[in-house]
């Protein structure tokens, strides 16, 4: 028996092998050669963010898009002499959104990259005989 099930944004569909043995009576529709998102880029030529393009990666359409789509607009039109300062809080909202789902947006660990940095600081040779030479001057 064939069924259908919803859960969260994704739509589960079930199918049994008889309704893999009828023919498919869906319609494919041509490609629209007037489309106006087609092929634009990033930004339509009316200036407007094309949140269609493949640029962005989906990040429109995830669970934090809404948020993204906020935050990625104030950018965009923002006319501070800072570009973007005035955006704080949309970004905010948008990396809160964003640790809600780690994996789907992985992030690196900042005390991971420090220390990494600091150690990679320490086995240089130009740091150590630095530290030698502030010994020796005592």
């Amino acid at each position: 028996m064939s069924y259908c099930r919803q859960e969260g944004k994704d739509k589960i569909i079930f199918v049994t092998k008889e309704d893999h043995e009828t023919p498919s009576s869906a319609e494919l529709v041509a490609d629209d050669p007037d489309d106006p998102y087609e092929e634009q880029g990033l930004i339509l030529p009316n200036g407007d963010i094309n949140w269609n393009c493949p640029c962005l990666g989906g990040m429109a359409s995830g669970p934090c898009g809404e948020q993204f789509k906020s935050a990625f607009s104030c950018f965009h039109y923002s006319t501070e002499e800072i570009k973007g300062s005035d955006c704080v809080d949309q970004f905010r909202a948008m990396q809160e959104c964003m640790q809600k789902y780690p994996d789907l947006y992985p992030q690196e660990d900042e005390n991971d990259e420090k220390e990494k940095s600091s150690k990679d600081l320490e086995d240089t040779p130009v740091e150590a005989s630095v530290a030698k030479e502030e010994k020796g001057s005592s």
